[in-house]
């Protein structure tokens, strides 16, 4: 962690903070947007490789051992909802200090978030290993993957407080508008992961449970990258334990905009143990084909969450800073780019849905990769309003509006969802099943589009009444000045 004071950094710290601060609330948009986004989605998609390089490994060890990774999938969403709740929370709080030139209080929340994130998640990690077995079923585990999903299970808990650590660093290193080492933490781990895989798998034949061991030690090296550039003092923010300061205020402001991203993220993993678990009256070769195509609808939706985690900094920022106009114009922009390319990524997925299923398994598997084609490409019609969801979603928490955020955040993956996979399978089988979560997407429009429409108003409104002061002012001013003369 950084042992310097604010007196001891270099003499153009102050410069570079001026600089960053400068970009976000005066520079050209289509500039700021690859500059921010960019290193958050390649992070993101990244990310969304860990499980993907698992699966693949794994998979040459047949159907079942792929359907136990699957199932632990959800496993790992939960973790990841924590270290997301307590990130996202602090980040969107960061970018507004930021903006509003709260440094000293901005260092304060960033070392308080992330001691007591890993603090936490070591305290949970301990605990669940003992009920190792009862959770793996709960998941949606059968009995004849059971032993393979506790395997992978066991190592999962243990890498979780590192998970957190590096979940939070990210979202603290966004928050600034340093996505890029933020990125580069990221692809460290997952290179590391991509290598390690083979070894621990095959060669050494640890099977199901050396690519979670893999998983975990990809986790600790991106932890120690991320930690790299704030031991550098390459950043706007500062870590110290000296900052570290546990009070009810700091934890209420990142509650208030963390829970909804918890409660959102929690939500969507209990829709998905729902999902397995309907799966799972199929037979294994349904629960393989959730797995297979959960990971490459998983790849292009990692990447929209990335773009609208992108948007977040750059709301919070203007947000701090009053930049009203500015922020809508941001969130078109933001709009039509993710539209545009969600339309461009879903077309090309879809067109390969079967191909991409065959990496996984082969052409005798006719089931499975009907099935996992099915899922892949019914969910590619209908990207953009994912899109649109999540770029309401990050106006709502750049702004610090945690009430619409969980509506925004629950509508695709939990409100609409969880319906969706109760009745389509009964209606239509296993391949209602299939298209559950596309109808979930198309259904979410209900609650996204009057959140997206109050929010601009809002935002509107604000900058009315800000003309309007300023007016006064200025009248104020002038009066002031005749009366004088």
């Amino acid at each position: 962690m950084s042992h310097c004071t604010q007196s001891e950094k270099p003499p153009d710290a102050k410069t570079k903070k001026e600089t960053q601060r400068q970009m976000m609330l005066e520079g050209s948009l289509l500039k700021i947007i690859p500059v921010i986004a960019v290193p958050i989605i390649i992070s993101m998609v990244v990310d969304s490789l860990y499980n993907m390089t698992d699966t693949y490994f794994v998979s040459r060890l047949g159907t079942v051992a792929t359907a136990a990774v699957g199932v632990n999938d959800s496993l790992m969403q939960y973790i990841r909802a924590l270290a997301m709740g307590f990130g996202v929370g602090a980040s969107s709080y960061l970018s507004r200090l930021l903006g509003a030139r709260k440094d000293g209080e901005a260092n304060q929340v960033a070392s308080t978030i992330l001691f007591t994130s890993v603090g936490i998640m070591v305290i949970l990690a301990a605990v669940t290993q003992v009920f190792l077995s009862p959770i793996v079923t709960w998941l949606g585990a059968t009995p004849s993957i059971k032993a393979y999903s506790m395997d992978y299970a066991r190592f999962i808990l243990i890498s979780a407080p590192f998970t957190a650590g590096e979940v939070v660093l990210s979202q603290i290193l966004r928050s600034e508008g340093s996505s890029k080492y933020a990125m580069i933490g990221t692809v460290t781990g997952c290179v590391i992961n991509i290598a390690l895989d083979p070894l621990f798998i095959s060669v050494w034949g640890l099977g199901v449970a050396g690519a979670a061991i893999a998983t975990t030690v990809s986790k600790v090296i991106s932890l120690a990258v991320l930690l790299f550039p704030f031991l550098k003092k390459k950043t706007m923010l500062e870590l110290h334990r000296r900052f570290f300061t546990p009070k009810w205020v700091l934890y209420l402001e990142v509650i208030k905009m963390g829970v909804p991203t918890l409660l959102r993220a929690v939500l969507q993993a209990s829709s998905f143990v729902l999902m397995y678990n309907v799966a799972g009256q199929f037979g294994d070769v349904a629960l393989a084909a959730v797995s297979i195509s959960k990971k490459y609808v998983g790849l292009i939706s990692s990447a929209i969450m990335g773009f609208g985690q992108g948007f977040q900094p750059l709301a919070g920022f203007c947000w701090g800073a009053k930049k009203y106009r500015r922020m809508r114009d941001a969130f078109w922009t933001y709009t039509f780019i993710g539209w545009v390319a969600a339309a461009l990524l879903g077309a090309g997925m879809g067109i390969a849905s079967k191909r991409l299923v065959l990496i996984f398994t082969t052409p005798e598997e006719t089931e499975l990769v009907r099935l996992g084609s099915l899922m892949i490409l019914s969910q590619c019609c209908v990207l953009i309003p994912h899109v649109w969801g999540v770029v309401v979603n990050g106006l709502c928490q750049g702004i610090g509006k945690p009430v619409h955020s969980t509506l925004v955040g629950l509508a695709r993956n939990f409100i609409c969802l969880m319906p969706c996979v109760l009745i389509l399978p009964k209606l239509m089988g296993d391949n209602g099943l299939a298209i559950s979560q596309a109808a979930a997407d198309v259904l979410s429009l209900v609650i996204v589009l009057p959140v997206a429409v109050y929010m601009l108003r809002k935002t509107k409104s604000c900058e009315i009444t800000q003309s309007a002061h300023s007016l006064n002012q200025a009248e104020a001013v002038s009066t002031e000045n005749s009366q004088q003369t």
